[in-house]
């Protein structure tokens, strides 16, 4: 489905949104909740990886298909790793087919995992023969995808002796780390980070609970991207929120301060509030801790006719597409003068933006979504725009309540 996004005529806006939980949150609560059969879970994300991550483990199906979905790709390689009995070929799209596994694979071996390559080594799909993992020490770089890690600390408290993984080098995407092990912390599960050293505890059961999932902050960075370009006085009420989060792009609240939206919180609610305009100085941020939000905020600024150096993308180049690269070539179209490196993006301000131009999405829902709100200042074209609910599936739907006009073509 391609579609033209026409230019909001009232770009004074005053909504309210409720967004689905957290596919972070969800996809790692889906894992444990499979362990420990006491979690209930409530606000769960309606996303697409959710929905194919509820499948796979419900499936008694050897082949397991995950499509686009990486997060499920990467977690279940561990937990079907330690399923004593359970034998699964694991694969995904032909975009998944290309996105490395092997440092995680090689972290599970190294317990005793038993998984090999049916095709290509070091990428999916691989076959998993689940079986005891009794080993509790394992090293892994810190500066790979925190999913890696994030998928050894779910089955943790699952192993006989539980786990201690030190990490090598320099650590990224703490907050993604420190997520997992904040879950596992509401579960009752001993854990702790010090240092480059991560332990977690083994755990027969826990207490019977029901977690509610907060709803996702990366799925908020558009409504923020929109209330940026958005006149001043215009306000978005998204929900269901909290000031303590356990997500990283929850900086997106100081973030986008620097575009004049000011950030309230409410019990369950964030008020985003455009009170000034933006601040026209070049935007220098370093962006290892929350990779997620990097179009997001590269398309508010060539909107805003702003400079930015971007940092820390190492991770974005093996995401749904090489981001950086769909990046560059969609902001250049659009008129922009940009340029990337494997891990930032250089952005110089510029003063018009080319209309009536077609964005393609990569089979990447980010760059569907971080490009929507270029709708406040020029008709756009959105090819292949149902690829928004790979995380969000009622996305056009609340583009509409803004008052967004969406033709299909």
């Amino acid at each position: 489905m391609d579609i033209l996004l026409n230019v909001l005529e009232d770009k004074k806006i005053k909504e309210e949104i409720t967004i689905s939980g957290s596919k972070s949150e969800s996809n790692r609560l889906l894992i444990l909740q499979n362990i420990f059969s006491e979690i209930s879970i409530k606000n769960l994300s309606d996303s697409d990886d959710s929905v194919h991550l509820q499948h796979a483990l419900s499936t008694n199906e050897e082949i397991v298909n995950i499509g686009h979905a990486g997060t499920a790709m990467r977690f279940l390689t561990s937990y079907f790793a330690v399923k004593q009995g359970r034998e699964v070929v694991l694969t995904g799209s032909e975009r998944m087919q290309n996105r490395p596994i092997e440092i995680l694979v090689n972290a599970l071996r190294d317990l005793g995992a038993e998984i090999s390559y049916e095709a290509k080594e070091g990428y999916p799909p691989i076959r998993i023969k689940g079986r005891e993992v009794t080993k509790d020490k394992v090293q892994i770089n810190g500066n790979v995808s925190s999913q890696y890690i994030s998928s050894l600390l779910l089955i943790a408290s699952n192993l006989q002796n539980g786990l201690e993984i030190e990490l090598l080098g320099k650590i990224t995407s703490i907050p993604y780390i420190n997520m997992t092990l904040s879950l596992l912390n509401q579960l009752g599960i001993k854990t702790s980070f010090e240092g480059n050293f991560i332990k977690v505890s083994p755990t027969k059961s826990i207490n019977k609970q029901t977690i509610v999932v907060e709803s996702d902050w990366s799925s908020a960075s558009y409504f923020y991207s929109i209330i940026a370009l958005a006149e001043i006085g215009s306000e978005i009420k998204l929900s269901a929120y909290k000031k303590e989060s356990l997500q990283g792009d929850s900086c997106l609240a100081e973030i986008y301060q620097h575009f004049g939206v000011e950030t309230i919180f409410g019990a369950h609610t964030i008020l985003l509030k455009k009170v000034k305009k933006s601040n026209k100085d070049t935007l220098e941020i370093d962006l290892k801790n929350a990779p997620d939000i990097a179009q997001t905020i590269a398309v508010t600024c060539f909107a805003e006719g702003i400079s930015c150096n971007l940092t820390g993308l190492h991770t974005l180049k093996i995401k749904e597409t090489d981001r950086l690269e769909a990046l560059k070539e969609e902001l250049t179209n659009l008129g922009a003068n940009i340029s990337i490196t494997d891990e930032s993006l250089h952005l110089e301000n510029s003063s018009e933006i080319n209309k009536n131009i077609s964005i393609k999405t990569y089979n990447d829902h980010r760059m569907a979504m971080a490009f929507a709100p270029l709708a406040l200042k020029v008709p756009i074209k959105i090819l292949k725009a149902e690829v928004v609910t790979k995380s969000y599936q009622k996305f056009w739907v609340d583009m509409k309540q803004l008052g967004i006009k969406i033709d299909e073509l």
